[in-house]
């Protein structure tokens, strides 16, 4: 398994996360046998197996999490930062818990946005008819979160609009979310988008969520801020020479 890393210090390490990638199980894989990035971590850092916050499933399976302090989602390309030490681990939980990372994240999604930038407040919560999914409409189960993301518009082809989003909350497929709540669904998001868009002749090549985090600004253990910004992946690549070319 081949993961770039971005970089590297005596606390934590950045890697350019592929598509299709689990981050860590969570129960729900299909294939048991699927590697995962932990599966990566353990390999290539064996020392950091016991770092970090395990989940344990209904069954009472123990899930190991090393290092791992925030998940992208398995389709998802780009920054994620992974804890070396027990020092480091909490020390960026931290970050995050305080909302003093600052995430860029790229996408494509559908439709044709009218505004050139904005900002969606829309708590989330658990959907009441699919396990796997959220939602930021009336009907979620359980309690909603506050959820806010920023975006801007960078530019349009055929119906399809490329977007710079800005979370400054941290919920699971929060981007996702709240992009299908305003009817603009991620391109080729099969989780949130419904037929109607993914019969569209139109998906820009995408064959996976059209989502990759492109830039990490966070503080470290060693006080030094660190801005990563994650090459774009071959399909990010060719989907913007598209939207290049009808500017």
């Amino acid at each position: 398994m081949k993961i770039p890393i971005l970089y590297e210090d005596k606390d934590v390490v950045v890697i350019n996360k592929p598509a299709g990638l689990v981050v860590h199980p969570d129960g729900h894989l299909k294939n048991k046998k699927m590697k995962t990035l932990v599966d990566w971590i353990l390999k290539k850092y064996p020392r950091i197996k016991n770092v970090g916050e395990p989940i344990l499933l209904d069954d009472g399976t123990k899930i190991l999490r090393p290092g791992i302090v925030h998940r992208i989602d398995r389709d998802t390309t780009g920054c994620l930062i992974i804890a070396k030490n027990k020092d480091a681990f909490e020390f960026l939980k931290g970050q995050f818990k305080n909302r003093k990372v600052h995430k860029v994240y790229q996408a494509f999604v559908y439709g044709d946005l009218k505004d050139e930038r904005g900002m969606i407040d829309r708590p989330i919560g658990r959907s009441s008819t699919d396990f796997r999914k959220w939602t930021a409409t009336r009907g979620a189960r359980g309690e909603m979160r506050e959820a806010v993301t920023y975006f801007k518009v960078l530019g349009k082809k055929d119906d399809i609009t490329f977007i710079e989003a800005i979370p400054k909350t941290g919920r699971t497929h929060q981007i996702r979310v709240h992009m299908s709540a305003i009817n603009h669904p991620l391109v080729q998001d099969r989780l949130y988008a419904t037929d109607f868009y993914l019969d569209k002749k139109q998906q820009m090549g995408f064959k996976r969520t059209a989502l990759h985090a492109r830039e990490l600004e966070i503080m470290l253990p060693s006080r030094k801020l660190l801005k990563i910004v994650a090459p774009y992946p071959e399909d990010f690549e060719e989907a913007i020479k598209k939207i290049k070319k009808s500017v």
